[in-house]
């Protein structure tokens, strides 16, 4: 089994710290969902690997993003939940590139997070290129850093 940053909790408590303040100043400003998709990938992994105590930790951060995006309460955790119990079996079942798929899986997430976002608050004109410039920021960022 491989290890990255995400296994180490005070690395992961400091990165959700982070998600939480940008996400607060960027939802007043411009982007409204910025490194959600890191935060699924956190969930993925603490529920992959059982880290029971920094699954708490990643649902109240899931919990401020709503909060600042308008979303319903819990909306993002179960649509994370749904896409670790139905989707990703069967995309490791189809693919075998480990480190692939979990850009996969944020591409998919954010798939999601349009659906979510236009069910309950509707379409935007500016809504596509936010999402679009979130998904490259989420990229880069989980290939940098973690």
């Amino acid at each position: 089994m491989t290890r990255n940053n995400l296994d180490n909790p005070i690395f992961l408590f400091t990165l959700l710290l982070v998600i939480i303040t940008i996400n607060t100043i960027s939802s007043i400003h411009f982007l409204l969902i910025m490194i959600a998709g890191v935060t699924f990938i956190s969930f993925y992994v603490c529920l992959k690997r059982k880290y029971l105590y920094s699954l708490f930790f990643i649902v109240l951060t899931f919990i401020f993003i709503e909060i600042n995006s308008g979303l319903r309460p819990l909306s993002l955790t179960l649509l994370s939940l749904f896409i670790y119990i139905f989707i990703i079996p069967n995309i490791d079942r189809m693919m075998s590139f480990s480190k692939l798929n979990e850009y996969i899986y944020i591409l998919i997430f954010y798939l999601g997070v349009f659906f979510i976002w236009v069910m309950t608050i509707g379409m935007s004109d500016s809504f596509i290129a936010i999402i679009f410039v979130n998904i490259i920021i989420d990229l880069l960022f989980f290939g940098v850093f973690i």
